[in-house]
This record gives structure tokens, sequence and C-alpha cells, in this order.
């Protein structure tokens, strides 16, 4: 079964992240293949605008655990920093439809899409700091940047889910939507960004990524290096291995045996 379906029709292109039994967790391989999805379609005419969904019961649950810690992301090139060039880049309306999950990167990939319509049964969250790690595709900029600081702190820093009628109050979100209207919410937009001139469409979008592009670009770089730095921590080590063990993990232990030294 392809972890990712695509369907072209009338100027949409339906993109499906497709692993339910997982709650559409990345892979290495599907971050790759989503950049190249991407990357196509900014290139193909016929393609005016992107909906974006997921199969099953969650839109994404983030990195697929098993995979990330066989290919932690380095500093330089990876397949996550090949997805987030090309969601930087594209320049066609991006539509999302989200139920369910939408954990970690389910969230922070959403930061480029224009459209977000969120289920009633859609939660959000950037659980970076509790695995020990930090942000990613620009979310340490384009968050804070959106919603002011203290809001992006509970968020970032605290690590605290929040559901779709809390995404919509911060911005996050462009509207709540009942889970059994929502695919027909996000065609029905898609349609009518298709119908409209898609030059002054795209350009629209460019001039008002503009202002911020570069600002996000260096966010990203940063993020990355802070990010395969952390990823390879004690402290990420007692994550990981505490969510292996299904236990609470303690990053207190290093702090402890210092002070007792």
């Amino acid at each position: 079964m392809d972890e990712i379906v695509t369907e072209h029709a009338a100027g949409i292109l339906r993109v499906q992240l497709n692993r339910p039994a997982k709650r559409n967790a990345m892979t290495s391989a599907m971050y790759v293949a989503l950049a190249d999805i991407f990357n196509a379609a900014a290139k193909d005419e016929s393609t005016r605008v992107v909906l974006w969904h997921g199969a099953g019961d969650s839109f994404c649950a983030g990195n697929d655990i098993d995979d990330f810690l066989k290919n932690p992301p380095g500093a330089g090139e990876s397949p996550q920093s090949r997805l987030m060039d090309a969601l930087l880049s594209f320049d066609k309306p991006l539509v999302a439809a989200v139920h369910g999950a939408a954990i970690g990167g389910g969230t922070t990939m959403l930061t480029h899409c224009d459209f977000i319509y969120a289920g009633e049964s859609a939660k959000f969250q950037m659980p970076f700091i509790n695995l020990a790690l930090v942000p990613e595709f620009g979310s340490s900029c384009s968050v804070p940047a959106r919603i002011g600081h203290v809001r992006a702190a509970e968020l970032i820093l605290m690590g605290s889910p929040f559901d779709a009628r809390r995404a919509v109050e911060l911005g996050l979100a462009t509207e709540v939507v009942p889970d059994n209207d929502l695919r027909a919410k996000a065609t029905d937009t898609a349609r009518k960004l298709a119908a409209k001139p898609a030059a002054a469409l795209q350009a629209s979008k460019r001039l008002m990524k503009q202002p911020f592009r570069e600002q996000i670009k260096a966010a990203m770089k940063a993020e990355n290096e802070e990010f395969s730095a952390q990823v390879r921590s004690e402290d990420a080590r007692e994550a990981f291995t505490a969510f292996v063990e299904k236990r609470k993990p303690d990053f207190t232990r290093n702090i402890k045996s210092e002070v007792t030294a």
C-alpha cells in the first residue's frame, strides 16, 4: 500500500498521507516522497491548488519513532529538510483538512499551509520539549511571530496540547468544521481557489510570504543544527528510552549525579 496517495482532478492535487494504522506517522521515505510531490506540483501548470489530508482517524502523528531512531536527522540535508525547502518555496495555495491527531511535525508542517480546516476531533501538539528536542519546519520563528511569544511559550516550551477551537482562536487554523463535513469544506475552498487566476494567486502568496521567507529559512537552518545536537544528547536518550519502556522520563538524573559527586 502506498504511504502517500495522490489524485489529480480539475486543477486540484489531492495528497493523502496513507498509513492509517500508524496514524500517518512520517518515515524518512515519506518526507522524501512528499517533497518530490510538492516540487513536481510547483512546476505542473495543470496543478492550481493542493489539498492535503490524512487517511484513517488522524492527520499525522509526527515522526515514526522506530524509523526516526534509525535515521536521526543531521544538521545538513536530510529527508525532513528536503520537505521543509519544498514547502517554503511552494507558491500555490495549500489547503489542509485536519482531523484527529496532528502531533509534532503534524502540527509544524501545517504552519506552511494557507487554509487549515480543523475537524472537531483535531488535537494539536508540539511536544518536542518532552523528547528533549526543539521545534522544526521554522515553527520556532513562525509561531511566535503569528501568536506572540507568551502564547508560543505555552505551546513550545510547555509542549501543551490544544484543540481545534483553540487553534482557530490562536490563528493557527482557519475554521472548526464538523468531522463529517471536513473534507467537503476543504474541497469547496480548493475548488474556489482553482477557479481563480492562477498567476495572480501565486504572485499574491509570494508577496505575502516574501517579508518572512528569509527569516523562516534562517530559522529552519538553526533548528536543524540544534535538533541534530539535541537528538544525540543524554536527555534525548532518556526520553526515547522512556517512551519505548512506557514510563515517565527522568531528566533530573544527571543533575542528581552531579550534586552527589
